[in-house]
Formats: structure tokens, C-alpha cells, sequence
């Protein structure tokens, strides 16, 4: 019996809400995934954390995107591309950087013609294969990644076996031009020599039913909750300094610090607990020396040194009983700093109660495109010390960088404005940069539930959204915005 296609079985998940479907679709493709992940971050944890990204971000766009698919078409390539997309925006300043560097000293003796180097490759290849047009990209990553032959390849791509095999050696030219500028020389016979041995690593053992598991659950809580999920993963994993986009996920208080947070919290909370509850049997004693205490001071009982020695018990149990009110207090502040972390926790994973919104494409195309625009804004200030005074100055990156993504053709940087001015913060300058606003939409839209809705990239890098039944957001903005001359 033949197995169903990637298409097929995404749209079963899509229509019919077969998490088997899905779970097969995981279980087929999780080595291609963190394979791609591990070229990026060079982290066997990261790249697992990018791994559960893109499939949380398949089951999330399944709907959408099944009815696009043809009916034996793939999804290697398109969870391929996501996985670059996802690293890319983790450690994209750290990449070029480690790859300026490696450049400049292979490049003194680098071989011409010669099979390359896999640790030479790997920083770069997926850089130059997404300068690969989509048929060419996704010819590779059936080919090579996944290691299928030319009929299977065919039957991916839609095409006859001669065509793939035309379409993989065209693909293979154009990849070692891209690499050749890049300063790796190689014929294209060496090329696909390295990329059949190297290409695939054996994610960890377990990994596709944890991934699946997570999908599903994410997909299940909601666009919104996932986006922020994201990017505060991302947010905790990696430097201020590393991170220059999304998502969401992620920024901002991130989800792993509010959940340190509270452990640290419930710590606490029960060491006082403890000791509050060792003193309370002093309570009782201080009270019945200090009866013991008002009897001996009557002139009919014997004042000497046991007197004495009981008033100095009395003492030391009075400063007792100041400890235990300390501890007292300390204990109502700790409770009061769990509720908190734990309301902060809920808006975290669902938006405060007067953000939830009926969940709509619109709603995450703008507040994805708006993340995205944030990690390019950022990215300028690593690179120049200080942010853009206008987002014209990054329109150029956009464009290159997310130019081809179809729900992206109605947005430009020009509906959108940098509200944070001056030099790029340093990372404990604020306790919490993600209460600041660093880009927002300028000009409200309706939701499909009738709220008036703008989106916003926040200063730590995560994205948010703010809906007003009247229209006016400027009280909502004005305690999230940091005049120019407090940021310098």
C-alpha cells in the first residue's frame, strides 16, 4: 500500500483534526528539521527548541496552507525553509560574524577544486541555498536532505524523473556559484559527495513524540499564545546581543524567567514558611516566662540571679518574637510577589483580559510581520550601536530578507513607525524591556470582532497587540513609551 503524501496527511490534520496525520508528518521529517536547526545554532538543545518552532508554526498554518499543497506534494522544503527562517533570527550576528571570520583564514589556503571541508561548509551552505529559487531549493533538500532518489524526487516536485534529475544538477551549478562567492571552491560532483554524507544528523531519541506532542498542544491554545511562546523560548536561550527578531516568540518578561521566577518565589516562600513555623512554639514560651517573670518581681519571691538569668531569656525571647514578625511580613511580601508572577505568567501565555481577541489571519500576518520588522530594527542597532531614526533605513533588509512570503505582500515598513529613540540599551538598563514599545503600527484596523487593533514589537523583542473600543490608544501607549532624552 502506498503511503499518503505529506499533503495528504496535512490535510487530514487540517480538516479533520487527525493528530496521527500529524504525528506521521513529525515523525517523517524531525531529522530533516533538526538537522537544518543544527547547522544554524550549532546547539543540540537549540536546534530541538527550533525544531518544536517549526512544527508548532505547521500546525498552527495548516489550514491555510493544505489547500495550496498538490495532492503528493512535499513539506521538506517548506520545514526546511522555516527552520533557517526561525535560526536565522536567533543567531543571525553571531553567524555572520563567526563567518566573516572563518572566510577570512580559510580562504588563505583553501584548495581549489577540491571536495570541501563539512565544518567549512555548514556555516554557510543553508545561507547560499536560500538564494536558490523555491523549485531549485526544495530539489536539493528532497535529493540530499532527505535523502530520496530522483523518481521520489519527481514525485515531490510534481515533475517526470528526467526532469528532477535536470532539475537537481541545475540546482547543484547554481548552489557552488553561490558557495564560490562565499570563498569555497568545489565541482558539483564533490559538492553532492559531501552534502549525501553530511547533511542528515540523527536527532535525539524521543524527540519527534515530544515535538508532535507540543505541536498539537500549542496549535490547540491558540496563534496568539504560540507566537508569544516562541519568542520568549528564543529569548532565554541565547545573548541579548545574539537576538535580533521575532518570535515571540520570542521577550518582554520570557516565559522560562517567569517560570524560574516562581520557583525561586515558591522557594522562598516555603523557607519562610518553615522558620515561621519553628518560632511558633517561642511565642508560647516568651509568654509563659514573661508570666514567670511578673511573679518572681513580687517582693515575696526570691529576685536573685535566677530572676536574673529569667529576664535575660525574656529579652532574647522578645527579639525572638521581633524576628518572627519580620518574618511575618516577609512572607505576606513573598505572597504578594508569587500573585503577581503568576498574573504576570497568565498575560504572558493569553494577553491581559482586555487584549483577547477573536483570533484572525489578519491579526497574525500584522503582529508577525511587526515581530519581524522588530528583529530587522534590532539587528541595525547591534550592527551600528544605535537604533534607526526611520524604519526607510531597514525597508531594504525587509525586503531581501522576506520579500518572496505571500502574507507579507500587504504590509510594508512605511504603515509602521520606531517609537524608541537613540542608543541600544544596555541589557540591564531595563528591568523590563519588554513593557517598552520599540515599533508600532501607526494607524489602527477592525478585527473580525469589531475591535479597533494595532500591533506592536516591544524594546526586549516580543510582539504584542492592544485593542480600544473607542480608538484611542494613546493612554495604553503613553506608560509604554520612553521619551527620547530618558533613553540616551
Amino acid at each position: 500500500m502506498q503511503p499518503k503524501s505529506d499533503a495528504q496527511l496535512l490535510r487530514e490534520y487540517a480538516e479533520h483534526g487527525a493528530e496521527t496525520a500529524f504525528a506521521e508528518i513529525v515523525a517523517r521529517h524531525t531529522n530533516l528539521v533538526y538537522s537544518a536547526a543544527l547547522r544554524q545554532v550549532d546547539s543540540p538543545d537549540i536546534a530541538a527548541e527550533v525544531a518544536q518552532s517549526v512544527f508548532v508554526g505547521l500546525a498552527r498554518d495548516a489550514r491555510s496552507l493544505s489547500p495550496k499543497l498538490a495532492g503528493n506534494a512535499s513539506l521538506a522544503g517548506w520545514l526546511c525553509r522555516g527552520a533557517r527562517n526561525i535560526s536565522l533570527n536567533l543567531r543571525r550576528d553571531e553567524f555572520r560574524r563567526n563567518s566573516r571570520e572563518r572566510q577570512a583564514m580559510e580562504n588563505l589556503d583553501s584548495p581549489p577544486d577540491t571536495a570541501p571541508d563539512w565544518e567549512r561548509l555548514r556555516p554557510v551552505l543553508d545561507e547560499a541555498m536560500a538564494e536558490l529559487s523555491e523549485p531549485d531549493y526544495d530539489a536539493l533538500v528532497l535529493r540530499f536532505f532527505k535523502n530520496q532518489d530522483l523518481r521520489s524526487v519527481g514525485v515531490g516536485l510534481g515533475v517526470s524523473d528526467d526532469a528532477a534529475q535536470k532539475r537537481v544538477s541545475r540546482a547543484l551549478d547554481k548552489l557552488r556559484d553561490l558557495l564560490s562567492q562565499r570563498g569555497i571552491t568545489t565541482s558539483a560532483a564533490a559538492l553532492s559527495v559531501v552534502l549525501a554524507a553530511n547533511a542528515i544528523q540523527a536527532a535525539p531519541v524521543g524527540l519527534a513524540a515530544t515535538l508532535s506532542a507540543a505541536s498539537l498542544a500549542s496549535a490547540a491554545a491558540g496563534t496568539g499564545t504560540t507566537l508569544t511562546l516562541l519568542k520568549l523560548m528564543a529569548t532565554t536561550k541565547l545573548k541579548a546581543g545574539i537576538i535580533t527578531g521575532v518570535v515571540a516568540a520570542s521577550a518582554v518578561t520570557s516565559l522560562v524567567i517567569q517560570h524560574n521566577s516562581q520557583a525561586k518565589i515558591r522557594e522562598a516562600d516555603g523557607a519562610v514558611r518553615q522558620q515561621v513555623a519553628a518560632l511558633a512554639p517561642l511565642q508560647a514560651e516568651h509568654e509563659r516566662l514573661s508570666s514567670l517573670a511578673a511573679a518572681l518581681s513580687r517582693p515575696s519571691v526570691n529576685t536573685g540571679d535566677e530572676l536574673q538569668r529569667l529576664r535575660h531569656e525574656v529579652a532574647a525571647l522578645r527579639n525572638q518574637k521581633n524576628e518572627l514578625a519580620a518574618l511575618q511580613e516577609e512572607d505576606r511580601q513573598l505572597r504578594a510577589a508569587l500573585n503577581l508572577a503568576r498574573t504576570r505568567f497568565r498575560e504572558d501565555l493569553h494577553g491581559p483580559k482586555e487584549q483577547q481577541l477573536v483570533d484572525s489571519p489578519e491579526l497574525n500576518a500584522r503582529t508577525d510581520y511587526c515581530m519581524r520588522l522588530g528583529g530587522v530594527t534590532r539587528g541595525y542597532a547591534s550592527q551600528h550601536g544605535q537604533f534607526p531614526t526611520n524604519l526607510a533605513q531597514v525597508a531594504g533588509i525587509m525586503s531581501t530578507e522576506y520579500g518572496n512570503r505571500t502574507n507579507f505582500a500587504n504590509f510594508s515598513p512605511d504603515q509602521f513607525e520606531i517609537v524608541f529613540q537613540g542608543p541600544r540599551p544596555a541589557p540591564d538598563k531595563y528591568a523590563h524591556p519588554n513593557d517598552i514599545i520599540l515599533i508600532r503600527q501607526k494607524h489602527p484596523w477592525k478585527n473580525t470582532d469589531g475591535k479597533s487593533v494595532k500591533v506592536y514589537t516591544m524594546l526586549g523583542g516580543v510582539g504584542n497587540y492592544h485593542s480600544a473600543a473607542d480608538g484611542n490608544f494613546d493612554a495604553w501607549e503613553k506608560r509604554r513609551i520612553v521619551p527620547p532624552e530618558a533613553s540616551k
